[in-house]
């Protein structure tokens, strides 16, 4: 029994989230491991950075496995006392010796399978264990491509090269007879692959550093892409549980505005709503990549698009406290596929160098944030009575509707309910008219379009001009007119010469 990995438990003290008037505010030191050491850190890693998160993992793991020797031990001595109090209170008489004899050797052969039991991870059985048939199946187009450019990749590599391609053959090989293993701990094989081919490029291999990240992208995407089908969401992990859990979740708060998180974000200029929509597609685009690498772009191109919003709504360079509101906000509205699985994934099979520094690592951390800021949201963080939160949830009422429900109590509900409709009907006309002004911007577009392809038809044709010419005439025969024979030469006779 191992440590256990907790998805985005975070502490309300760690995490320091707190609703103010500027917003939802996070202190930047805190996105770091708690150890101290520089990188980031990740709840996943319940807030240590890859590096210090697998130190504490390998401690609390041999731990428990001495703990696991000892209790073994502990019921291999019970069991074996057992054996011979039971075999001393028969009373065994001189007379029968051979039956004495007989429980001695069966004695001795019990012992010998309680000491031979009593190994808790044998390294013999593991190493003899038979490896599960092949399945022969046709490789997908992509995994093809990306063997193939993995393979164009080694060869500027030379002799280097060959020993890279050896090693990830092997590790896919090994991989492939270790499906029984938790998903944690083929994590951890990942993970000791990547440091030891990134220790191996630069000290054997004397690879300079900057080939050397090249080359672990490279060799990420090459393993990722043949593995993903087997470790992304697996059926003996609660990922795809923890997903629902956050669309169910998401969809409950769709009533959440950019009011409430104070996103410094103005919707109503066509550029920025290009930024958000762009943001959007980003963060949901991220489901449909295979590689950890490639999903980590995505989130780095959303946080751009997101930060690209917020500089043309301020005229003035987004700081912190303005991303953080503001990729919850993208969060809420884009409602991410399989979000919990993604984060996991990413965790666990990453290169963890790219966690723990550059931008990526930052981008990364902020979403774990705001997804983990998103399952503990409460009326606090959001300004809110307790009374309201709970109406907004159980969709009671919506915070528009709240806005034209101020009306005194003598008011009727028959008026109410009038105001209610006019308003509604005022929205309704906005939105129409915002849909009339686009569909005749749509319709000079298009007169546009086909005046200018009919002009340049016109200017073509008048330049190169078409010339049709007269149908030639069928040639006739040579002798179709010379019906009497007057116009052909004579005959040839025949001549004789004097030899």
């Amino acid at each position: 029994m191992f440590l256990s990995l907790t998805l985005f438990s975070l502490n309300r003290k760690k995490m320091n989230l707190k609703s103010e008037r500027r917003g939802i505010h996070v202190d930047q030191s805190e996105l770091l491991c708690k150890k101290g050491c520089g990188y980031y850190g990740n709840p996943a890693w319940q807030g240590f950075c890859s590096k210090c998160w697998r130190e504490e993992y390998h401690k609390a793991r041999q731990k428990q496995i001495q703990e696991d020797w000892e209790l073994a031990e502990r019921g291999k001595a019970s069991e074996i006392n057992v054996c011979l109090f039971a075999l001393l209170e028969k009373k065994i008489q001189p007379k029968n010796l051979i039956h004495y004899k007989f429980h001695l050797w069966n004695l001795s052969i019990n012992i010998k399978k309680l000491i031979g039991c009593s190994q808790i991870f044998p390294a013999e059985i593991q190493e003899a264990k038979a490896p599960s048939p092949s399945i022969n199946r046709q490789a997908s187009i992509e995994t093809d491509r990306v063997s193939k450019e993995f393979i164009e990749f080694l060869k500027t590599y030379h002799k280097p090269g060959q020993d890279i391609y050896k090693q990830c053959k092997l590790f896919l090989d090994t991989m492939n007879h270790k499906r029984d293993l938790s998903i944690e701990e083929q994590s951890e094989c990942a993970q000791d692959f990547y440091q030891n081919v990134a220790e191996k490029l630069q000290t054997r291999w004397k690879v300079p550093p900057e080939k050397v990240e090249k080359a672990m992208d490279q060799i990420e995407k090459y393993i990722m892409t043949r593995q993903y089908k087997y470790v992304f969401c697996p059926e003996t992990t609660d990922d795809e549980k923890k997903d629902l859990a956050v669309q169910k979740r998401i969809r409950a708060l769709h009533w959440v505005t950019p009011q409430m998180l104070c996103v410094p974000v103005n919707e109503e200029i066509p550029e920025v709503s290009d930024m958000v929509v762009k943001a959007i597609t980003d963060i949901i685009e991220m489901d449909s990549k295979r590689v950890p690498r490639d999903k980590l772009a995505c989130i780095t191109k959303c946080s751009k698009h997101i930060f690209n919003a917020i500089k043309i709504t301020k005229n003035e360079p987004a700081s912190a406290d303005d991303f953080l509101p503001t990729l919850i906000y993208i969060v809420l509205k884009g409602n991410p596929p399989r979000l919990q699985s993604n984060i996991q994934y990413i965790t666990r099979f990453c290169n963890p160098s790219r966690l723990m520094t550059g931008e990526d690592g930052y981008y990364f951390t902020n979403l774990c944030c705001a997804v983990a800021f998103i399952e503990k949201l409460d009326a606090q963080s959001l300004n809110l009575s307790q009374e309201d939160f709970d109406r907004f949830m159980t969709g009671q009422t919506s915070p528009k509707k709240q806005e034209s429900d101020s009306f005194s109590p003598d008011v009727c509900l028959g008026v109410k309910q009038m105001y209610k409709n006019l308003d509604l009907l005022s929205q309704l006309n906005e939105r129409q008219e915002r849909i009339v002004t686009e569909a005749k911007k749509l319709e000079k577009d298009l007169i546009d379009w086909t005046d200018g392809i009919t002009k340049e038809v016109q200017d073509i044709v008048e330049k190169y001009p078409l010339e049709i010419k007269p149908k030639n005439q069928a040639l006739a025969a040579i002798d179709s007119e010379n019906v009497e024979n007057d116009k052909l030469p004579p005959p040839l006779q025949p001549q004789v010469y004097a030899g």
